[in-house]
């Protein structure tokens, strides 16, 4: 029996990592991705964004204190001789600079370092001088969960607290973007409730109708949405059979569209910490993608949320995915 259990988690351990693998293992075949990287002023995020940069995957911009920068490149003997860095007092100029970098064309990625998530999305979202589109814009965990066979994306669980139905549909929009940038022709959106019925006393499973009814419309396009799905019957195909639900997306869905941003980010969480999965995640709906990471991330979702973003900027640059 203690053979049979350690080889089982050997195993759960193997699939854990080959979804993150492949991904990885795509960027070989599309260039370097020009990318600012704000104020990586700690190990994880220097670190996190010359390992990337080791790997071809981008070719970075360092924004922020450059005194400050070198030192901690000498303390971590990293050499960043090879890198640009811009020269900016503290984080929050940082984040304005690395905005007005993007806006000037000078690149294609932005990524978060070591400032707080509101100081850069402040400067992100600004109305003139900020990167906005047209589209609502929202975060987009890529999670590698072993007991289920393909990536698994939950959205919104970082950007919008209480999206509400229009919110909603550039939430999807994106996701369905990103999932076909990473190779999915017609991905398989889940929009989760509590239950599978519509209910008035349950709001989120009227928006949910009203979402599959948008899409069967044509105002989310590329994309099977059902909805309302619980989630287990979201992700399995046994429950969905049990609960008697035919549907092309129930029990294997590709994207997880959850009510608001407290459901959601209980869920990544829960996946993260009580089935093992990983969670590397990008920001969509702005002018670039935004590699929004964690100071809990290890260095090795910080590499896929790397490559995540970097295969959507290639596939944008070649019109797969289209973005606000």
């Amino acid at each position: 029996m203690v053979g049979l259990a350690a080889a089982t988690l050997g195993d759960v351990e193997r699939a854990r990592g080959e979804k993150y693998e492949r991904l990885i293992g795509r960027t070989k075949e599309i260039p370097a991705i020009k990318t600012v990287v704000v104020h990586p002023c700690d190990e994880t995020s220097l670190e996190g964004a010359t390992d990337a940069a080791e790997a071809d995957i981008i070719s970075p911009v360092l924004v922020g204190p450059q005194a400050r920068i070198a030192a901690l490149a000498e303390q971590m003997e990293i050499d960043i001789s090879r890198y640009e860095i811009v020269d900016a007092p503290h984080s929050h100029g940082a984040a304005e600079i690395s905005v007005r970098l993007i806006r000037e064309g000078k690149g294609e990625l932005l990524m978060k370092g070591s400032l707080h998530t509101d100081e850069l999305m402040q400067q992100v979202t600004r109305r003139e001088k900020g990167l906005r589109t047209e589209r609502r814009i929202s975060h987009v965990f890529i999670m590698d969960v072993a007991s289920y066979p393909k990536p698994l994306f939950i959205t919104d669980a970082a950007i919008n607290i209480f999206p509400d139905l229009e919110d909603k549909q550039d939430i999807i929009q994106n996701a369905v973007d990103l999932a076909r940038a990473l190779g999915l022709e017609r991905p398989l959106v889940a929009i989760l409730s509590a239950v599978e019925t519509v209910t008035p006393k349950i709001p989120s499973t009227i928006e949910a109708a009203a979402l599959c009814k948008m899409a069967e419309r044509g105002q989310i396009t590329d994309a099977l949405v059902d909805g309302p799905l619980a989630l287990d019957n979201a992700i399995s195909m046994e429950a969905a059979k049990i609960k008697g639900i035919e549907s092309p997306v129930a029990g294997q869905a590709d994207i997880l569209v959850v009510p608001d941003l407290e459901a959601g980010n209980m869920l990544a969480k829960n996946l993260s910490f009580l089935a093992g999965a990983d969670a590397a995640g990008i920001v969509l709906g702005a002018r670039v993608p935004i590699i929004l990471t964690s100071r809990a991330d290890s260095l090795r979702t910080r590499m896929v949320s790397c490559a995540v973003a970097a295969l959507f900027a290639e596939a944008r640059r070649r019109g797969k995915a289209v973005e606000g």
